[in-house]
């Protein structure tokens, strides 16, 4: 039985903890904030509630497997799950609208068809039968394995079979999002809504690899979940199954160094001059003490956006029939992306902006009252003026009529808050691991140059997002009970 020490507790590091424990380790997790959960959090007022992170579950299967490893209690009896359907309502710059069905590639094309014609839903259901061939080619070297020594071989290929385009007597093939978006869908309201998939993440779609595809296939193939009472549900899950396996928590405990004795981790040093001896350490890939990545190896990412957030408590009931996620796109996406990544970013004057609207109770005093969340992409380290939340609202009354008229009162969430919350520089939020695009959107592998230390969370294999996040705990549970050899569960 080893000593394991957790920096922090974001979901990866939940993971991790809970199958390390169940595997007979002793595991402690020092958490510098007063709680769990990392960005999944919750904001609470007058009876509101509102997620303040992720809010919507792709993938569930991570989180099943999870529960089912770890106890006789599987994840539907510690969480509801509900299937989010219609999947997401899109309101394109031309007025324009779609409501695209959950988990249903025939239903997608056909609403695309019916929404927008010119055979627009057969063109996104083609797409998507080429986003099936990438997410097959890179599922498990990028999600379900450790990164490859080699990984140079994920970097260089790009794994979406791009169509053939003819242009002025030359022929090429989409290499970026945006071209598959302009070569490949040829509407542009096809296009934002692919696009959008990129920009959710911060990714910049003209220059995002176009395996990039995998993202709305994902969507689109394993459907959208919410956690009934908010996703702050799942953290709590995943909080009391560690409890139950006997995981220490030390909430309050900033770690400010990472123990080196002979070129091993040894344990931990607290603020308050504290050690906590360990012979493994867990840390997220953003810990300001990691050692340097050495020639060769996946450099971590940095400078992404991070999100401006707004929760707004309204008065009136939500009328029957509300969809729980409605994308209101850009009137004009190249300034938006001029603004977000230029050589000087800014927040966009009139970003696109998600409008979620869940129909549970459990969020609202009572059923004359309404929470909706309104969020939009912006640089990291933003500063959120009143413009730029006045130009959320107004955005969002697209898909909300007359919302301003309904406000009692609204928070607004900054990066800074994402800052405080997760330890990320300027609140950055990191996306998936993508292949292609010389390895820049890959993240470095859990293992690190000190031997007996491993990073675990959205800022390490396999990247951002909550199954991803729990998708690195089980790679570094793998990598400690297994060793090296270890090559994913299959």
């Amino acid at each position: 039985m080893a000593a394991i020490a957790v920096i922090g507790a974001g979901t990866g590091a939940l993971t991790a903890a809970a199958r390390l424990a169940v595997a007979g380790h002793r595991v402690t997790v020092y958490e510098r904030t007063g709680t769990y959960g990392g960005a999944v959090r919750r904001f609470e007022r007058d009876g509101f509630a509102f997620d303040t992170g992720p809010t919507l579950l792709p993938l569930p299967a991570v989180y099943r497997d999870l529960f089912v490893k770890t106890g006789k209690e599987p994840l539907e009896s510690c969480v509801e799950l509900v299937q989010v359907d219609p999947s997401a309502r899109h309101v394109f710059a031309d007025g324009a609208e779609v409501s695209l069905p959950n988990a249903s590639r025939a239903g997608v094309v056909a609403a695309l068809d019916e929404a927008l014609g010119g055979r627009a839903g057969q063109r996104w259901g083609d797409f998507l039968v080429r986003a099936r061939e990438a997410w097959d080619r890179t599922r498990r070297p990028l999600l379900e394995e450790p990164l490859w020594p080699n990984w140079s071989v994920l970097a260089d290929r790009e794994p979406y079979p791009a169509v053939p385009h003819k242009r002025l007597l030359r022929t090429r093939q989409a290499a970026t999002l945006a071209e598959v978006g302009a070569w490949e869908l040829r509407d542009p309201r096809l296009a934002a809504l692919l696009e959008g998939h990129a920009l959710a993440y911060g990714l910049d779609p003209r220059v995002t690899p176009a395996s990039a595809a995998v993202l709305p296939y994902m969507e689109h193939a394993f459907g959208t979940w919410y956690v009934r009472g908010g996703m702050r549900e799942l953290a709590r899950a995943l909080y009391e199954r560690c409890t139950a396996r006997r995981v220490e928590f030390v909430f309050d405990a900033e770690v400010v160094r990472i123990l080196d004795e002979d070129g091993r981790a040894a344990g931990v040093e607290l603020a308050d001059g504290r050690l906590a001896r360990a012979d493994f350490v867990l840390a997220p890939g953003c810990f300001p003490g990691l050692p340097a990545r050495g020639e060769g190896e996946v450099a971590p990412q940095r400078a992404l956006p991070s999100r401006l957030t707004v929760l707004l408590a309204l008065r009136g009931p939500r009328p029957p029939g509300a969809v729980h996620r409605t994308v209101v796109h850009a009137p004009d996406r190249e300034a938006e992306l001029r603004s977000l990544f230029g050589s000087e970013p800014s927040v966009p004057e009139r970003p696109t902006v998600t409008v979620l609207r869940p129909d549970d109770a459990r969020l609202a005093p009572d059923g004359d009252h309404e929470p909706v969340t309104l969020s939009a992409v912006v640089p990291a380290g933003a500063q959120a003026s009143d413009a730029n939340v006045d130009a959320l609202l107004a955005m969002a009354e697209r898909a909300v009529p007359g919302l301003r008229e309904r406000v009692l009162w609204r928070e607004v969430r900054t990066p800074a808050d994402i800052a405080r919350e997760t330890g990320a520089a300027g609140g950055a939020v990191p996306a998936p691991a993508l292949a292609a695009a010389g390895g820049r959107l890959l993240h470095p592998a859990n293992s690190t140059g000190l031997r007996g230390l491993f990073t675990v969370g959205g800022w390490s294999h396999p990247g951002g997002g909550l199954p991803h996040a729990g998708m690195s705990g089980t790679l570094v549970s793998g990598l400690i009970v297994e060793g090296p050899e270890f090559r994913g569960s299959r």
